[in-house]
This record gives C-alpha cells, structure tokens and sequence, in this order.
C-alpha cells in the first residue's frame, strides 16, 4: 500500500534504540531475476508464499478473498483459490500480506489501515477448498496500520505495524484466536530498521517501513522486508519474539518500485516481489548468510514493556519532506468506504 501522510500521534520507540542502518551482508551473492506476474489482479502485489512448488501470491485491496497460484517458471496464474462463500459475505477491507501455514492453509492479513480508523482487524485462515474462517482482531492501544505477518510454526500469528515515525510494533493474539471475536491483541515487542542507502521505494523513501514478512517453513529464519532491503532473523527455537531481539543480517534487494512481497523456501531462496508490474527476484540460499555475519545489535529494541520512552529525534526538513511526499502519493490511492 502506498505511503501515507504522518500519523500526528508519533510512535514512541525504547530509549536508547539504535538510530545506525544494520550494514550490508557482506559477501553477498549476486541474486536472479525470474518472471514478471502480468495478471492484472496482481498489479498491486503485496503478498507472497511458496511451498517449494508453486508460489501463492495476494494482491492489495482485493474486493474478495482469493489468493493465486503461479507457475514459477512462467509467473502465470496456474489456479486460484477463492473463497467458497458469497463475496459479500467477507468485504476484506485491505488484505496486505499473505502466509502459508504447515497443514497447506492460506492466511491472509486483512490488517492495511492507511487512515488509522478501523476499530478491529482481521485474519482470514483460506483452505485450498475454500472453506473460510475469520477472526477479528483488536489492538491494544488504537488503531494501527499493518503490512506484514509473521505465522510460526505453531500457527501463532504475529503483525508488524509499517510506522512512519519510530519503531514498528510486533503484535500477537492475547490468547486463543475466537471466532468471529474480536481477539485482543498484545505488543510483545518492537523494533527499528534503516534507513539505508537502498535505491527502490516510492519517490526513494521508505527504507525503514516494514512492508512484508515471512517464516520459513521449519520456522527457524524469519524475514522482514521494507520497501529497499530485506532483514533476515535466525529463530533455532522457532521463537518469533526471541528471534526479533537478535541482529539481523540485511539483503539489499534490486531497487523495487514498491516492493511489499517476500517468502521464504524450505531451500533457503529468498523470494521478493513488487507492485508495478515487477520481476519476482529471487536469491538462492539466502538463510545461509545468516552465519556470514554478526553485526551489532542495532535494529532490535526491546520487549512492548520498554516503548514508553522519548520520542526519536527527528531532522525538520526530513520529516516535512516525507510529509509532503505521503500527501502525494496517497491522491494516487483509492480511498474505501
């Protein structure tokens, strides 16, 4: 989803969180550009999964539920899987990211909130049959505007806000998902990433929003993405929140125009994918680098229990120049009822 203007509540990030870019992998190899999805229904591609087969992908703001199945040799669209059920059943407000579950199950992150004016989110568990099962969530503390979701291997989920301003919150289910709910949710930890010097992104910014997640399918790495680079986390203990308090290793990726999509492969391929008609780009045992690198603990701040800090220092002209480019970009973006 395209950037928005600034939020006026600033989120406020743990004292003392690292401002310095987590610095390039070094050694990293050269990666491949596949196919170009060119269904029109992922123009806006914001989701993306494999199983090793096939690549499943979800396209921003969908009017109904329904996920595509590509060929990775071509990026057609081989299948879909819709939702068996009357579309208006489930109007899916904004559906940003997409997850692949161990029993073959499709999440779908019905979490995009631009405007910050939604009073509950929601995730829709998709089987390949069609059968549908949606559980709405609830945020602690106000809305929140979420393009990324981590699902570990226990089938917990996690939501990665995309902050403008300060830290992204990392949020899980309080307890058992309910049916419809509302779920409530709870910060379990929070984060920095960038800026870096990564060309891609609209207009060039966006280098520290979280715009995507994945697991990979053991649970052992997780991937967070912004618009410009991809941050890899070991988690040998498939522990979403222990694995976010590591440093990372950070992947540049190809200068995307507005990359949102990434997966991960049981062979350690890192697949990331962009609106604007982009190629999947592809880097072959990425999740190896993971030992290349040891960098200083300067993404990862502390648990959901430390963000009552001090605002970060802001310079004036970058934030009124990421202003004036959110006001942009979003008269280029449909506005839902």
């Amino acid at each position: 989803m395209l950037l928005r203007e600034g939020h006026p509540r600033a989120t406020r990030v743990p004292e003392g969180a690292p401002r310095a870019a987590v610095p390039a992998v070094a050694g990293q190899p050269a990666g491949q550009e596949l196919c170009t999805p060119t269904d029109p229904r992922l123009d806006e591609l914001s989701g993306l999964a494999t199983d090793g087969k096939r690549w499943f992908a979800v396209g921003d703001s969908a009017p109904r539920l329904e996920v595509m199945v590509l060929d990775p040799q071509t990026c057609g669209v081989a299948d879909v899987v819709t939702a068996d059920i009357d579309p208006y059943d489930i109007d899916p407000y904004d559906v940003e990211d997409l997850a692949l579950a161990a029993d073959g199950a499709l999440w779908l992150a019905d979490t995009g909130d631009n405007y910050r004016i939604r009073r509950n989110v929601a995730l829709h568990r998709l089987d390949t049959d069609g059968d549908v099962t949606t559980f709405q969530l609830v945020y602690p503390d106000g809305p929140h505007d979420v393009e990324a979701l981590l699902l570990d291997s226990a089938g917990v989920p996690y939501l990665v806000t995309k902050d403008i301003f300060g830290a992204a919150g990392v949020y899980r289910p309080a307890g058992g998902l309910a049916v419809p709910g509302p779920t409530p949710l709870q910060r379990v930890a929070s984060l920095r990433l960038g800026p870096t010097d990564t060309p891609g992104g609209p207009l060039g910014l966006g280098s520290s929003l979280v715009t995507g997640a994945g697991v990979s399918p053991d649970g052992t790495v997780l991937a967070l993405r912004t618009y410009t680079d991809a941050y890899l986390y070991a988690a040998p203990d498939q522990d979403v929140v222990a694995a976010l308090r590591r440093p990372p290793i950070r992947i540049p990726l190809p200068g995307e125009p507005q990359g949102e999509a990434v997966a991960l492969a049981a062979d350690g391929t890192l697949l990331s994918g962009s609106e604007g008609g982009a190629p999947i780009w592809a880097l072959r045992r990425a999740t190896a680098l993971l030992g290349v690198l040891a960098p200083a603990p300067s993404a990862v701040a502390g648990p959901a229990r430390d963000h009552q800090a001090r605002l970060p220092t802001w310079q004036p002209a970058a934030v009124v120049a990421g202003v004036v480019v959110g006001l942009v970009l979003l008269t280029r973006r449909r506005r839902r009822a």
